[in-house]
């Protein structure tokens, strides 16, 4: 499987297209993989998509919404109408406040893929992990509906199993895989592969956003502030935040995620790299110097944007994140994970789709 998977990988690598000559033209890296496909590719907005590139890649994007303190909704419409800075910063003024965000619904969910077979194209759709959240089962259960009412529709589900900007990556390979003539079926089993090579890692100013959101206790994140530690985390095999290690001081943290670039990096500079942050400029501006540093890094395409309210909602603002094509995380599992992908093999279980198109 191991080596199945590295040749899968290898020709996206050979097939891919030459790094842009400016790589601050980000739009260019959606723009040269849209072309006439046979397919219909959906995903949503909380793969942090810079500006521009979901438009030229073609996609459909889903938004997700939240809600604010006072109760109002609002849509992620992914930073059109509202500017990261200040949402962001009022987070840092205003410190009592809190957003909440929801799962997509089933009903909303078949809109979306109802419209989208009246294209009489196949679906794929790929959406936010289930390690994150619940609406990738929203998602399922949508396109059995679909299925039930249209029998002849074809629509695949596939959980990113990736977080944020990784899900962007992953969808900027699938349309160029599309605009190669790959089906549905074909880019599904595709994506259900290389959604593992993609690696991201990141960092906090702070552990208060995830005490408030519950995901640590209070007292916690009280000591990692009074210590002045910052964690470096990233995400498992099922798309879930995990805690990598604990640095004293920011620039450590950020010293750790360029380690973990150099041991984990595809060395392929044909394959854009993104980095993402909730309105911490200065740390991104440092993550790119350093990567362009790295012997054939000089040049590559570099992504930048804004995490989505979503996802900075429960991180925080002050979080800085690095996502690259690099090595199978699969060959990394720990014990636990190896007896878990056992248990589920033996089972039948995983990404598979039935031959209905199912995701089960």
């Amino acid at each position: 499987m191991a080596k199945e998977a590295d040749q899968k990988t290898m020709s996206v690598r050979e097939e891919a297209p030459q790094p842009a000559q400016a790589p601050a033209d980000v739009e260019g890296v959606g723009r040269r993989y849209h072309q006439r496909r046979n397919v219909k590719i959906i995903v949503d907005s909380t793969s942090d998509y810079a500006p521009g590139v979901a438009e030229q890649l073609g996609v459909e994007v889903v938004p997700f919404t939240y809600v604010d303190a006072e109760g109002v909704e609002h849509l992620d419409d992914m930073w059109k109408t509202q500017d990261p800075h200040e949402f962001y910063e009022n987070m840092r003024k205003h410190p009592e406040v809190h957003y909440t965000t929801s799962a997509v619904t089933p009903g909303r969910y078949l809109e979306v893929f109802e419209e989208a077979a009246e294209e009489g194209l196949p679906i794929i759709y790929m959406g936010l992990s289930e390690g994150l959240s619940s609406s990738i089962n929203s998602a399922r259960q949508a396109a059995e509906m679909l299925r039930e009412k249209s029998p002849g529709a074809e629509i695949y589900v596939l959980d990113n199993r990736c977080d944020s900007a990784a899900g962007e990556l992953l969808a900027i390979e699938v349309v160029r895989q599309a605009s190669n003539g790959l089906t549905a079926r074909e880019l599904y089993d595709w994506a259900s592969d290389a959604r593992y090579f993609i690696h991201g890692y990141f960092t906090l100013d702070s552990f208060d956003a995830l005490a408030a959101g519950g995901r640590i206790p209070p007292a916690a994140a009280n000591v990692g502030g009074k210590l002045d530690i910052k964690p470096e985390l990233s995400y498992d095999l099922n798309g879930a935040l995990t805690l990598r290690g604990m640095c004293r001081g920011r620039k450590k943290a950020l010293r750790a995620i360029i380690q973990d670039f150099r041991d984990n990096y595809a060395h392929d500079p044909s394959l854009p790299l993104a980095i993402v942050s909730t309105d911490a400029e200065k740390d991104a501006d440092w993550l790119e110097h350093e990567i362009r540093k790295e012997k054939g890094c000089e040049d590559v395409t570099i992504v930048r944007s804004s995490v989505s309210p979503i996802l900075g909602a429960h991180v925080g603002p002050g979080m800085v994140a690095l996502v690259f094509w690099g090595t199978d995380r699969r060959e990394k599992l720990s014990l636990t994970d190896r007896i878990a992908k056992r248990v589920r093999g033996r089972a039948g279980a995983g990404d598979t789709p039935s031959a209905s198109g199912a995701d089960a």
